[in-house]
């Protein structure tokens, strides 16, 4: 009987396990309340950042944490899986007076809901399916807009200095730099001819497995920006490995796996419950 034939390679994943949160900030926390958890469906972390400086919101197994400054608007977008896109619709509507003279606004489009925030990053909302996995509410990838030519380099710097897989793929919108993180997420590097504002901050956290080679690299190159403890580290500006020129910038809250909040268990709310249409023992959302 002939022996069956895997392709093992499927089966791989790179040095970084997990993209964790997007952190931006915020002006009015009330209004980011409104937004990410009434009309989103998402859920306030009820255990950590529960007062008026900062609200972590809970996206599945990723996070949005938002701190109370001057707005900062991620250039590209970030992508969610939700369980209902009709539900979403529905509250998305709702909001709408709510968050009048704001630039929240949203668009069902063929394969996904499009939405602005109150302060203008823009968020793809997907039902779950196969091209993510088993996600059926997380964050499967972020998608960061950069210059012209520099997708190849970025993908570079991934392989090289970060021990990623990341490809770099043509399709119907262009050309984008795209980097595995873990089992079933993506941050991508698309490449556009429209200009692009100064870079304002934003950030990304993300578990790595081997914490430390990454680091000697870094800091050779004089990269890193903040050697925050014994497992977390910081740096911002994403180079070509050979010749250290500038590609983009996002910085990058990189934390070790003895970090502590690692594997850190999320609490998720049903989003469909409501006191009109209660049904007992569903307040939780089940994966």
């Amino acid at each position: 009987m002939a022996q069956p034939k895997y392709d093992r390679k499927t089966q791989d994943v790179g040095n970084i396990i997990g993209m964790e949160h997007v952190n931006v900030t915020v002006p009015d926390q009330e209004l980011a309340l409104r937004f990410y958890i009434s009309g989103l469906g998402l859920t306030r972390d009820p255990y950590m950042m529960v007062g008026p400086e900062n609200m972590w919101v809970n996206v599945g197994e990723q996070q949005f944490h938002l701190p109370t400054r001057d707005p900062q608007v991620l250039t590209g977008c970030i992508g969610l899986v939700v369980t209902d896109l009709d539900a979403l619709q529905r509250r998305l509507t709702r909001l709408e007076d709510k968050l009048t003279g704001t630039a929240f606004g949203w668009k069902a489009r063929k394969d996904y809901v499009e939405v602005t925030c109150p302060w203008g990053n823009q968020i793809r909302c997907h039902a779950p399916g196969p091209e993510f996995g088993d996600i059926s509410l997380g964050m499967p990838y972020v998608e960061v807009s950069v210059k012209p030519r520099t997708a190849r380099g970025i993908a570079d710097f991934y392989r090289t200095v970060m021990h990623a897989p990341a490809t770099v793929v043509k399709d119907g919108q262009g050309t984008m730099a795209q980097v595995g993180m873990g089992c079933s997420q993506v941050l991508r590097f698309r490449e556009t001819d429209q200009p692009l504002p100064e870079y304002d901050g934003h950030h990304i956290a993300v578990y790595v497995a081997d914490f430390s080679s990454p680091h000697a690299v870094l800091k050779r190159q004089k990269l890193i920006t903040e050697e925050s403890n014994d497992y977390q580290y910081r740096f911002q500006a994403i180079v070509n490995p050979k010749t250290g020129k500038l590609l983009c910038e996002l910085e990058h809250e990189v934390r070790s796996l003895y970090h502590p909040m690692y594997g850190r268990e999320l609490v998720n709310r049903n989003s469909a419950q409501n006191i009109f249409a209660y049904a007992r023992g569903r307040d939780a959302f089940v994966q």
